[in-house]
């Protein structure tokens, strides 16, 4: 199967994966708690728990994508999934909702944007940048697919009737192009290279763990702003006394906003290094950008890694990288919620502009490391 078709399988799985779960609790947390009474911090919480989950299994998924390919680890997501939103349409108290979640978080692990990275590094080898960036093209729809989509299914079905056909969506159309559109057993030639940033890469694959910590420390505050914010945002919005309809509408610009700044870097990547995008990002989330921020910090925390310390062992790394962004994006809605309960929007809001401010000042100091090393072995390096 060609390039360009599995990465469109990919694309449309990923708005798929994204929507029945991260994105889920956003429209359905509120009509979940009004129907059944149950704290709006555990309903919320059980993201957090399928988060937790799937940063327990991420190791295990990359070594496993790095051995066999991706193409059955992905499958197995959207059974997973499947089956979580099953549970959660039937569940008839708190402690099998919490189960589904449960369910759901192996799915995450297994089908979220770090699978997917891992399984296109292992296709594509040093040519997976360009793959990457086009994937998280189709990635950054999926809160504007899925949001009004779950609006409109709650609207007609109720919430239980949502999940049930997000169960559908996943067992009859994720499920058989996982099986049919990703090649199997296929790994590319690690060696390769044919984008100029990724010729230095041997002199940065054996470098001091302090520059793999760092970045560790990075992507995992960029991934826990993320998920708070994607989790509360419709909360922000409808603290200023927007309806739910109006903030869905507005939050739905935030895909958009993704897209753009993903579509600008896929025509310009190939003449800056990645760490120049995980400027912009950080950058921009801290000026409130918040759209384009978080769609550039995709890209980063898929090429950044791939373009330092090379194509082999990619898929593990990403799986290991992948377990304290997950283990943060786990707590982050809950500590969102709890600090909406004790120092309200305003208090939450400067919180989170206090740590992206942070994280500007880490990712400078991460470029920094990274244009010292290049231009001690390359010297002319574009970084």
């Amino acid at each position: 199967m060609s390039r360009h078709a599995v990465i469109a399988a990919l694309g449309v799985t990923q708005i798929l994966a994204w929507g029945s779960t991260y994105y889920l609790p956003a429209v359905l947390a509120e009509p979940i708690t009004r129907d059944t009474h149950w704290p709006l911090t555990w309903v919320v919480g059980g993201l957090s728990l399928g988060l937790l989950i799937a940063a327990l299994i991420s190791p295990r998924v990359g070594r496993s994508i790095e051995k066999h390919g991706g193409g059955g680890m992905l499958a197995a997501s959207a059974v997973a999934i499947g089956l979580g939103q099953i549970l959660l349409a039937v569940a008839p108290n708190l402690t099998v909702y919490i189960a589904a979640w449960l369910v759901i978080g192996i799915g995450m692990g297994a089908g979220l944007y770090d699978a997917a990275f891992a399984t296109l590094g292992r296709l594509y080898g040093h040519d997976a940048r360009a793959a990457i960036t086009t994937l998280t093209l189709f990635g950054g729809l999926a809160s504007t697919v899925c949001w009004p989509l779950s609006a409109a299914l709650v609207a007609a079905l109720g919430w239980r009737g949502t999940c049930l056909v997000y169960a559908a969506i996943q067992l009859g159309g994720a499920l058989p192009l996982y099986l049919f559109a990703i090649p199997r057993g296929a790994v590319a030639d690690t060696e390769r290279s044919h984008q100029a940033p990724d010729a230095i890469t041997p002199h940065l694959k054996h470098s001091s763990g302090a520059l793999l910590i760092l970045l560790a420390v990075t992507l995992t505050l960029a991934s826990s702003l993320s998920s708070l914010v994607s989790v509360h945002l419709l909360t922000f919005l409808q603290s200023g006394g927007l309806a739910l309809t109006t903030a869905v509408a507005f939050g739905a610009l935030v895909g958009p906003s993704q897209v753009a700044a993903r579509a600008i870097e896929l025509f310009i990547a190939r003449y800056h290094h990645p760490i120049w995008t995980k400027l912009v990002s950080v950058t921009s989330v801290a000026l409130a950008f918040y759209g384009a921020g978080i769609g550039l910090e995709s890209i980063a925390r898929g090429t950044l890694p791939l373009v330092l310390f090379g194509p082999a062992g990619y898929a593990s790394l990403m799986g290991r990288l992948a377990m304290p962004s997950l283990l943060a994006q786990a707590a982050a809605p809950w500590i969102g919620a709890k600090l909406l309960e004790t120092i309200g929007t305003g208090g939450t809001l400067a919180a989170l502009a206090a740590v992206a401010i942070l994280n500007v000042i880490l990712a400078a100091i991460l470029w920094l490391n990274v244009r010292r090393k290049l231009f001690r072995t390359s010297p002319g390096c574009p970084a």
